[in-house]
C-alpha cells in the first residue's frame, strides 16, 4: 500500500471515530465553556470538524501565508456533522492530490510580511499538523463532553460509558 493510501485509510478510520464524538455535541450547549480561557464547545467542535480538509489543503500548496480568522461556528449538531463529512472528503482528495511523490516536498507557512513560521516536508505537515492536531482537539472535545455529563463514545478502546465500537 502506498504511503498516501495508508494515510487516507487512517483518515477514514479516524473520521468515523471523530464523527461519533461530534454526534454527541448538543446544540443547546454550543456556547458552554469550561473556563474563561477555553474555546466554547461550539468553537472547539467546529475546529474539530474543519481541521482535516483545511490543513490538508495547505499540503496541496508549497507555501501558505497566514491570513488569520476562524471558520464560522456551527449553529447545530447537524451542521457540525455536515461540516465534518465535507472536510473529511476534502482531506482524502487533498492527500491523494499530494501523492507519494509530493510527501517529501518542502512546505512553508509564512506571515503576511513574508516571515517563515514553519518549514517542513509535506509528510510532516500531514502527520503532525493535520492528523495529530486533529486527534489532540478531538480528545479535548471528549473532555468537554465528560464535563457536561454527556456519554463519551469509545475512541481507542472502551470509555466509561460504552465498550469498543461495534461490540
Amino acid at each position: 500500500m502506498s504511503a498516501t493510501a495508508s494515510m487516507i485509510q487512517e483518515f477514514e478510520q479516524e473520521a468515523a471515530t471523530t464523527r461519533r464524538v461530534l454526534e454527541r455535541v448538543p446544540t443547546d450547549k454550543l456556547a458552554w465553556k469550561p473556563h474563561d480561557k477555553s474555546m466554547s464547545l461550539g468553537r472547539l467542535a467546529t475546529h474539530v470538524a474543519v481541521v482535516p480538509g483545511f490543513i490538508t489543503g495547505w499540503a496541496t500548496q508549497d507555501t501558505v501565508t497566514w491570513t488569520g480568522g476562524d471558520a464560522p461556528e456551527a449553529k447545530s449538531t447537524e451542521e457540525l456533522l455536515a461540516t465534518h463529512d465535507k472536510s473529511v472528503a476534502e482531506a482524502k482528495a487533498n492527500v491523494a492530490a499530494v501523492g507519494d511523490g509530493g510527501l517529501g516536498t518542502m512546505w512553508e507557512f509564512k506571515t503576511p510580511d513574508g516571515k517563515t513560521i514553519m518549514k517542513m516536508p509535506k509528510v510532516a505537515l500531514l502527520r503532525s499538523v493535520a492528523l495529530n492536531h486533529w486527534y489532540h482537539h478531538r480528545g479535548q472535545l471528549s473532555v468537554y463532553l465528560r464535563l457536561l455529563n454527556i456519554p463519551v463514545p469509545s475512541i481507542y478502546g472502551p470509555s466509561a460509558d460504552e465498550g469498543p465500537a461495534g461490540m
